[in-house]
């Protein structure tokens, strides 16, 4: 994990007991002596996910509808804090999460972090009306996160930022599957990782959060092909890479797009590996520029 990570240790249940009650009846002594909890019971994980933003981050309140993504926190953290590292700190970067979904996870930890303004874009309405709940109950989140629907399934950028509208970068967790099929196999292989076999999706997620034609690489591609349309408007655009076999099809998309540079940042947390595809249309003397004007 990053160095800057809240959650390099293991989980401390005694003080996140005490953030959110309710997670004591789920809390037990696995087979190695450990605290942990049911990790194929998406209650479980709604509850550890309370507590940690809670005890960490300061969410008084926070939960999702039954059926949305439940992400684990760690990983979103530290998907962050490795882009924090393309750009200075400052409190006047604005961000924009592509699909900030029912959770509103990025928002609330980068903001907390980096005291990061947020975008959080959506195509499901209910997503953006359990955000909005999270948003108005903790009122010192006023004014730094702003929700907005995308209206069409087949625009990304596009609808969302408006002409002449500047972001330092956008982030986005896009679906991995190409399939709902393809979704359950996914989980299937991480429970037996876990020693469990329950067929279910212990982190939910509704279709559009976990699949689409084409899968992963089909999503950023076009991501990579709207980014190209609005390059003057933002400095870094980046996204999650769950599939490696992936990465030389769209390296080679930018290429075609003319992306100034391009980074690869792996990730992993346990048994999970991923990568960060970031990239830029804008030379040095460019982002030079571009940090004078927005973080100096």
């Amino acid at each position: 994990m990053h160095p800057r990570n809240r959650h390099l240790s293991r989980y401390d249940f005694n003080q996140l007991v005490k953030a959110c009650p309710e997670l004591a009846t789920h809390v037990f002594m696995n087979k190695f002596g450990d605290e942990s909890i049911d990790f194929a019971n998406p209650e479980s994980v709604k509850l550890l996910n309370k507590a940690i933003l809670k005890d960490f981050y300061k969410i008084d309140w926070w939960d999702i509808p039954p059926n949305y993504l439940c992400p684990p926190i760690p990983g979103r953290a530290d998907y962050l804090h490795y882009v924090a590292d393309l750009i200075p700190k400052g409190k006047s970067i604005l961000a924009l999460d592509v699909g900030v979904g029912a959770n509103c996870v990025y928002p609330l930890i980068g903001q907390y972090e980096y005291g990061w303004k947020f975008i959080g874009s959506d195509i499901d309405q209910g997503a953006l009306a359990s955000a909005q709940n999270i948003l108005d109950h903790n009122p010192h989140l006023k004014g730094v996160i702003e929700l907005r629907l995308q209206s069409s399934v087949d625009q990304i950028f596009r609808g969302i930022l408006r002409p002449d509208e500047l972001i330092d970068f956008s982030l986005c967790n896009p679906p991995f599957h190409a399939s709902a099929e393809d979704a359950m196999a996914g989980t299937n292989r991480k429970l037996k990782n876990l020693g469990l076999k329950k067929s279910v999706l212990n982190f939910g997620g509704k279709a559009n959060e976990l699949w689409c034609q084409g899968g992963e690489k089909a999503f950023v591609k076009k991501m990579i092909n709207e980014s190209a349309a609005i390059s003057s408007q933002c400095l870094w655009f980046t996204t999650l890479i769950s599939s490696k076999e992936n990465l030389f099809d769209l390296e080679r998309e930018l290429k075609r797009v003319n992306a100034f540079e391009v980074k690869k940042i792996e990730m992993s947390q346990g048994q999970k590996v991923s990568r960060i595809l970031a990239w830029t249309f804008h030379n040095k003397e460019q982002q030079s520029t571009w940090a004078k004007k927005r973080w100096i």
